[in-house]
């Protein structure tokens, strides 16, 4: 009894109009009904990614002893190495983008795809986003394609039925099923991604990456991206990168853009739990709380302040940070969002223009070299560009370390540090980061703001 009823709700999914006249199969056809139509729509536009990438190794002659492995582990002869990753890819357009997973094609070398008829084509990569776990190729000189059309991946709801489709473990291309099991999963990292996810139980295993999640209409519902696993095999929960999201990306690709480009909402903010609603006299947990809005964010500008709760972002409910900065880079930049908030006691709606990060004041990006004890430090002005690039405070301001190599790598300066006195006099400008590394001083000591704590740093040279 329980095959009938499974085999009635894939026949409803697949022909809507036949399920609305009969609730079970009453012919061995209407039986025998399958995904197969739905397969042999979409698997041609999904392809498999050989990539190459050269990484430096570092030979120890005691890497495999478990004792002085791990104490010699930096010493030895670094050389570099080829190293071999495989996964999938999914066709969206006939001039030959195809959409894959930045940890299966990021820092390539050499790649190449393999469609679905064995043809094969060298592809390049034209923009990357490490943070959505996402790269976008073009295959050089390809034709007749088939593509994968986007569905409105907000439209997706939790029991719906869904085929992953890859090529997993290298064996060649593999369709599974399953459903949708979770919606805005974002409170994880999975993979190289952090942000908003689907999750599904469609059977996800290594090579599946980059690789198709589908609806019953055959249309792209988001990219495989990573599971939870122990053994390294799949265990009924995979991520997907929603389909919403892969379109604005695609989008910036076809604009010219090499790095995806996010809305800025210059914005701190926290998940409304149990603790906090019962603070503010919320019948319920939900929205995000604003704890800190830079001066110049487009949320002040729309009448938002610190304290007041996001509910909805164009009539999706929002109940973490990642999902309201989700649902807002699915609009993308040039465009605005419907905003519902509360403040105080009041439901307020608003609209919220979608701005990329103002490069205002400048950067004034600066570089040390020469025979400094601080040669081989970048560091920049802090702005609202600065601070969405490397993911910090809104009220951050100074000056801040945005590369440290060469001679300012051994010092214990880190990326990331902002800078707030050398030799005992403060830092404000990146002039003052010039001047003062021109010191002949012996002694150093240089104090910075990191992950806000302020440490000292001491050395001679």
């Amino acid at each position: 009894m329980r095959l009938v009823v499974v085999l009635a709700m894939v026949c409803a999914a697949i022909f809507p109009a036949a399920a609305s006249s009969q609730s079970v199969p009453e012919t061995l056809g209407q039986v025998q009904l399958s995904f197969a139509p739905v397969v042999r729509h979409a698997a041609p536009a999904v392809v498999n990614i050989y990539a190459q990438r050269i990484v430096a190794q570092r030979q120890s002659p005691f890497a495999d002893d478990p004792f002085f492995g791990n104490l010699f582990r930096d010493f030895g002869q670094i050389t570099p190495r080829v190293q071999d990753s495989l996964g999938s890819g999914v066709i969206v357009s006939d001039d030959g983008i195809v959409v894959s997973n930045f940890h299966v094609v990021g820092n390539a070398t050499e790649i190449r795809v393999v469609l679905n008829d064995r043809r094969e084509y060298d592809a390049d990569i034209v923009l990357t986003d490490e943070e959505s776990d996402l790269a976008i190729l073009k295959l050089r000189n390809a034709s007749d394609l088939s593509v994968l059309e986007f569905a409105d991946s907000d439209q997706v709801e939790v029991g719906e039925l869904v085929l992953a489709i890859g090529n997993p473990f290298g064996v060649g291309q593999t369709v599974s099923s399953g459903i949708i099991s979770g919606l805005a999963r974002s409170g994880i990292a999975v993979g190289s991604g952090r942000g908003y996810f689907i999750q599904t139980d469609a059977p996800i295993n290594p090579g599946n990456s980059g690789g198709a999640l589908v609806d019953m209409q055959g249309r792209l519902v988001g990219v495989n991206t990573a599971i939870i696993t122990r053994s390294g095999a799949s265990h009924g929960i995979g991520f997907a990168i929603p389909a919403n999201l892969v379109a604005q990306v695609v989008e910036q690709a076809r604009d010219g853009q090499t790095r995806f480009q996010r809305p800025w909402a210059g914005v701190t903010a926290q998940a409304v739990d149990a603790s906090l609603a019962q603070a503010f006299d919320q019948p319920i947990p939900e929205g995000v709380i604003l704890l800190d809005l830079h001066p110049d964010s487009p949320l002040s500008e729309a009448g938002l302040q610190r304290g007041d709760i996001v509910l909805s972002v164009d009539g999706a409910a929002v109940n973490s940070a990642p999902e309201m900065m989700f649902r807002l880079a699915s609009q993308g930049i040039g465009s605005s969002s419907e905003l519902s908030y509360r403040h105080g006691d009041d439901i307020r709606t608003t609209r919220m223009n979608l701005i990329a990060p103002p490069e205002t004041p400048d950067r004034q990006a600066r570089s040390i070299d020469g025979r400094s004890a601080l040669r081989g430090l970048s560091v920049a002005r802090i702005n609202p560009g600065v601070i969405a690039e490397f993911n910090l405070s809104p009220s951050a301001e100074g000056v801040l370390a945005t590369s440290v190599q060469d001679f300012a790598a051994r010092t214990g300066l880190r990326t990331g540090d902002i800078l707030l006195a050398i030799n005992g006099e403060d830092v404000h400008t990146t002039d003052d980061v010039l001047r003062l590394s021109a010191s002949q001083s012996r002694n150093w000591h240089i104090d910075v703001l990191r992950d806000g704590r302020r440490v000292s740093l001491r050395f001679r040279i």
